[in-house]
């Protein structure tokens, strides 16, 4: 009896050994971040230290255990961004980590001049590095198996807030951008606004661009974008300031002087007439359906109030905008900034 009384009670300790490791909870109650990342190529010696590390599992000897007892370990283990949950037994987490569905990340893309910013804002939310995804933004025969150049290019990201995988790679992530590029032409009948303006999308975006650093105030954004409809039209310079700004990448300056406009560059307009090679920034939503649906009127040109509105006057004739001109410099001496 009593070697019996032994057995059942090694068998006892041993079952409740087992549970504890399985089955009790390994994560802590309180977590200070529910999120573990596992980069691609991770190994499982890094996985474990990295839950340790963060403070997901309490105890790292019972995961690695359970780990193996479960298959869970591999010579490369599967990448993502999961969440934990917390007091998660070993088998829990190991079940999630194993299978379980990834935690999408939000991408906000706006407010970018050129591809490589558009890089640097895609890094701070995804693993990839942002000289990773810039140098494969510099690659020409992967920019036009895209079906851009490298001055177009930037046309491709339409700004907005995307959930991707946070191991998404950089050539994943750039043919993610392309399919939102598509959806986005696809809607709101933009094809056939497109087709009406006899532009091609490209050359939308860039316009748009200008319409984007030209003022902040959605409400006359279709206005400028007929201004400039019309110049275009009668085949005049554009001479749209953020142009010569772009030129020179001179992106501080609070004032456009003659060492800007006299700038030799094809992204200068009023060197060259026509759009600029290619957009001179990420056009906003409203800049690009603003130009899809642009003001008919016969304004030629506009010229900032100089107020504190941040809207423009316009004039047909250079009569009309040498008054608003003179309004501008009034307004700015009033203000005492001039």
């Amino acid at each position: 009896m009593a070697i019996l009384a032994m057995i059942l009670l090694a068998g006892a300790i041993i079952g409740y050994d087992y549970y504890q490791k399985v089955f009790a909870p390994n994560v802590p109650k309180q977590l200070s971040t529910p999120y573990v990342h596992i980069p691609n190529g991770s190994t499982f010696e890094a996985v474990v230290d990295s839950l340790h590390k963060n403070k997901l599992i309490k105890d790292k000897a019972s995961f690695a255990q359970v780990a193996e007892w479960m298959e869970y370990k591999r010579p490369e283990m599967r990448p993502g961004r999961f969440e934990v949950q917390s007091n998660w037994s070993n088998r829990d987490l190991i079940r999630h980590l194993r299978g379980g569905r990834q935690a999408a990340v939000k991408v906000v893309l706006n407010n970018c001049r050129m591809s490589e910013n558009v890089a640097a804002k895609a890094a701070r939310f995804i693993a990839s590095d942002s000289l990773t995804l810039w140098q494969l933004f510099q690659d020409k025969k992967y920019i036009q198996k895209l079906g851009y150049t490298p001055e177009t290019f930037i046309s491709m990201f339409i700004p907005n807030t995307y959930e991707l995988y946070w191991n998404t790679t950089p050539e994943q992530f750039a043919e993610r951008m392309q399919k939102e590029h598509q959806k986005f032409w696809e809607k709101e009948n933009r094809a056939a606004q497109l087709q009406a303006l006899d532009m091609s999308k490209e050359e939308v975006y860039t316009l748009a661009s200008i319409v984007e650093k030209e003022t902040r105030q959605n409400s006359e954004k279709a206005r400028i974008a007929g201004v400039y409809m019309n110049r275009l039209k009668r085949g005049m310079l554009l001479q749209a300031d953020p142009t010569a700004v772009f030129a020179t990448r001179d992106f501080e300056t609070k004032r456009v002087l003659n060492r800007h406009t006299e700038f030799d560059s094809p992204y200068n307009t009023y060197m060259y007439a026509g759009l600029p090679p290619g957009p001179i920034a990420m056009a906003s939503i409203s800049s690009i359906d603003a130009v899809l649906n642009y003001e008919d009127h016969k304004y030629i040109y506009f010229c900032a109030r100089g107020d504190e509105s941040g809207l423009h006057n316009f004039g047909r004739t250079l009569s009309q905008h040498y008054q608003n001109v003179n309004r501008y410099k009034k307004n700015l001496r009033q203000r005492g900034l001039r």
